[in-house]
């Protein structure tokens, strides 16, 4: 039987190790962990011999030309934003160069990371994402658009993850925090004003355990268990749980937390726009859209339940738990 090697990009990010550490208890898999800085790596023992660290940038792939050339499988969750220069590098310029090392008769399955931002309701990339988007967006609605024509398009799956949590919201545990779980402090500061408007959006969320688990599915199942409408068409996964609204996301904090509640001003469209035009706001045309388009939803939305598994937080009262949130009013 041969062993899968499995090599996670980005390992020492959130959603990487949750995943890493996925593989390690369900699995028997060698894991290659494409790592920045080794001394991140909290939820792995670096020394299991199951596990072969790869330190350096992504960009710089050719330094591990050999280990890639060995890889059954590819979890690819690195990314980079901000700078719209080292973006294109990172999210462009390295998924190709990094997928071209690879052995076109060893490698079965590419997790291919996007962002559920990219697509719209029905799963289809949003035009608007390459026209508008911050250099994050574009670069990845580019890539995606570039690997639908790739000659591993047959191996890929990509995934597009909604709003992630994951680790404890005071940076404590083996896990890293995620940026919506550390943004949680911000939203309970702004509770006293948020519980004044009603919002009428919507949106998923996921934990980071409930990735982990999809991609761990995604590379242990058979091939055929993906759903594809047409054969050049590389699968893709929107991953979050059923949707909720802003006003209900508010409520359960409100109640988390012991505050009062209060009668809501409805946030309507020409209120939003005025007071953007009144307060000292800036912007960009992808906020403009977002803000026009309200709803961020995805039919269909996968989660551990959708695969026959169950998920470690499945509302939003299991995130506030998992997050180390306590509960009754601040001190």
């Amino acid at each position: 039987m041969t062993t899968h090697r499995i090599l996670i990009t980005g390992a020492s990010g959130c959603v990487g190790q949750y995943t890493a550490s996925w593989f390690l208890k369900n699995t028997k898999s060698e894991l290659y962990l494409w790592v920045r800085d080794p001394r991140k790596l909290k939820a792995v023992e670096c020394n299991n011999p199951r596990i072969k660290l790869l330190i350096g940038d992504l960009r710089n792939s050719e330094e591990f030309k050999e280990e890639l050339s060995k890889v059954t499988h590819l979890i690819h969750t690195a990314t980079a934003w901000g700078d719209p220069i080292r973006a294109k590098e990172v999210n462009l310029v390295a998924v190709k160069k990094m997928l071209n090392l690879l052995n076109p008769t060893i490698i079965q399955k590419i997790i291919y990371f996007s962002t559920a931002s990219i697509l719209n309701q029905s799963l289809e990339p949003l035009s608007e994402a390459l026209l508008y988007g911050t250099e994050y967006i574009q670069t990845k609605a580019k890539c995606l658009e570039d690997l639908e024509s790739h000659h591993l398009s047959n191996k890929i799956i990509a995934v597009f993850p909604t709003l992630v949590f994951g680790g404890k919201i005071d940076g404590s545990g083996i896990y890293p925090r995620s940026y919506l779980t550390e943004g949680l402090n911000s939203a309970i500061d702004w509770l006293w004003l948020a519980r004044w408007f009603k919002a009428y959006s919507r949106f998923h969320f996921i934990h980071a355990a409930d990735i982990a688990y999809i991609c761990g599915h995604l590379c242990t199942a058979p091939q055929k268990v993906f759903p594809k409408e047409e054969l050049s068409k590389i699968p893709r996964f929107a991953l979050g749980q059923p949707a909720i609204s802003i006003d209900h996301a508010i409520e359960t904090l409100l109640n988390w937390r012991e505050m009062r509640k209060t009668p809501r001003l409805p946030l309507w469209g020409w209120l939003i726009k005025a007071l953007i035009k009144i307060l000292p706001i800036e912007i960009s045309k992808w906020d403009s859209f977002s803000i026009k388009q309200r709803h961020f939803v995805h039919n269909p939305i996968t989660n551990p339940e959708t695969l026959g598994g169950e998920s470690y937080a499945k509302n939003l009262k299991e995130i506030l738990l998992s997050s180390g949130i306590p509960k009754g009013k601040k001190t």
